[in-house]
């Protein structure tokens, strides 16, 4: 999922360099959504270990 939107990312940041902003715009924005998403994701999993503790 990261590298996802590190995929965006750098699909915006090309295009904003060769001047076509509304795709560097729309690239954007899927790289932000997809960067918070695999956040949320992050925190749920490292609260959800923590939670359950080791079982051995």
């Amino acid at each position: 999922m990261l590298s996802w939107a590190l995929t965006f990312l750098v699909v915006a940041l090309i295009a904003g360099l060769l001047g076509f902003t509304s795709i560097a715009g729309a690239a954007m924005g899927v790289a932000k959504i997809l960067f918070f998403v695999f956040l949320v994701l992050f925190v749920v999993s490292l609260v959800m270990h923590l939670v359950r503790g080791r079982s051995a």
